[in-house]
């Protein structure tokens, strides 16, 4: 079961990372066409891309720290991976098959344990 856990705190790990790189580049496209653009129109639309790629990071945030968590065993990570994997199960096609997985890993008793017994007992599930 260590092995499961490290695989979904690097799947985790890798499309948090992903989405904050998906942000930085369409940030920056938002900057490119809000800045070469001589029309309101252009820098409007700039601006909706650059916050939309805000919203992008910070959605991707909580992925790359539960992520994080899993991999250095941090109890705290299996409740913010399980939110993560209820909600990727939307997010078809891939996000479906993360989040299966990764809810499959993380109510099985024996990951549980690990969690707690590497991570201490202060937290109870």
């Amino acid at each position: 079961m260590h092995q499961h856990l490290k695989i979904v705190g690097w799947l985790h790990l890798v499309f948090g990372a992903l989405g904050v790189l998906s942000a930085v580049l369409f940030g920056g496209f938002g900057a490119i066409v809000g800045l070469f653009s001589g029309e309101s129109g252009g820098l409007m639309a700039g601006g909706i891309m650059g916050l939309l790629a805000i919203f992008i990071g910070i959605l991707s945030l909580p992925s790359l720290l539960g992520g994080w968590g899993l991999l250095n065993y941090k109890p705290w990570a299996r409740i913010v991976i399980i939110v993560l994997s209820v909600l990727n199960l939307l997010n078809i096609p891939f996000g479906t098959l993360i989040g299966g997985y990764s809810l499959w890993v993380l109510f099985n008793d024996q990951a549980q344990q690990i969690l707690r017994a590497r991570g201490g007992e202060r937290y109870s599930y």
